[in-house]
């Protein structure tokens, strides 16, 4: 489960909890209230992938009508790259919206210039970014874009990362692209998101990469069907056992004086006790957001 702090300058602009994020598409308005009844996290309309082109400026217009009409918590928006002619048009209609969803997700980005020019652009109406790491160049950068100002977690692309490598978009042929992108984000203490699991009829399939995803140090994951999200949400958001295998190892440390010891069976010292803190501070964050 990822805990999303974004600041610009000085401020906190959001605080929020989420283990799943799902994908609907700007150009299906009529499937917007079943998305967000879906329980995701974050619901996220996107403007790029899920939208033809001859469909552009239509699914824009509708998104920020959507937008202006509704409560903000839990949206979210997802433009095309700043760095092609959608992309440019999604920042006009950014510019001049009087309302604007509280996290904004942007895709290709390669350098931390691309969200200078939306940072720049927007100023302090800027919404929390979520960059998308998608290419081999975007990987090289992804220590400067995890940098960058408003910056609040990132994504990794595997759909266009898989096409620019020439590889399926299965878990082994991404694997290193993934870690590397997992060194990046936790160098920096910003949360990550895995790529959506594709194939729409394999929960088991799901499941199993929820489970590797979290095991290599993911925080959270995208779905783009409805009934991911489940499945998702039980992967990323630690249960009460665990909390409470946690808690209990916390206060066996804290009674022995903060020292390491002997505990169920294993060496219960200072990277153990970080790892039971997490899970602890994911479960209050969640409680907390």
């Amino acid at each position: 489960m990822l805990i999303i702090r974004a600041i610009i300058g000085d401020r906190t602009i959001h605080v929020f909890s989420a283990a799943s994020l799902l994908f609907v598409p700007g150009s299906r308005p009529d499937r917007f209230a079943k998305a967000k009844a879906a329980g995701a996290g974050l619901t996220i309309i996107d403007l790029e992938d899920a939208v033809p082109a001859g469909e552009k400026e239509a699914a824009r217009k509708t998104a920020f009508e959507h937008l202006a009409s509704e409560s903000m918590d839990g949206w979210a928006l997802r433009i095309n790259a700043v760095t092609t002619a959608d992309g440019i048009r999604d920042l006009a209609a950014l510019t001049t919206n009087d309302t604007l969803p509280p996290f904004l997700l942007v895709p290709m980005v390669e350098s931390p210039v691309e969200l200078e020019i939306l940072s720049n652009s927007l100023g302090n109406r800027c919404p929390a970014l979520i960059p998308l790491i998608e290419t081999p160049k975007g990987l090289r950068h992804a220590h400067e874009i995890a940098c960058a100002s408003g910056v609040a977690a990132m994504m990794f692309g595997g759909g266009d990362f898989s096409a620019e490598l020439g590889v399926e978009l299965s878990w082994e042929p991404l694997l290193t692209a993934r870690q590397q992108f997992i060194l990046a984000c936790s160098e920096h203490a910003m949360p990550a998101i895995d790529v959506p699991y594709v194939q729409l009829d394999n929960e088991a399939g799901l499941i199993e990469e929820c489970a590797r995803a979290e095991a290599i140090g993911f925080d959270a994951k995208a779905a783009i069907h409805p009934r991911q999200v489940p499945a998702i949400e039980a992967a990323f958001e630690p249960g009460d056992e665990a909390v409470n295998a946690a808690q209990q190892a916390l206060q066996a440390y804290e009674d022995a004086g903060e020292r390491a010891i002997r505990y169920d069976g294993r060496m219960l010292e200072a990277p153990l006790v970080k790892k039971y803190r997490a899970i602890v501070a994911r479960k209050e964050g969640k409680q907390n957001a």
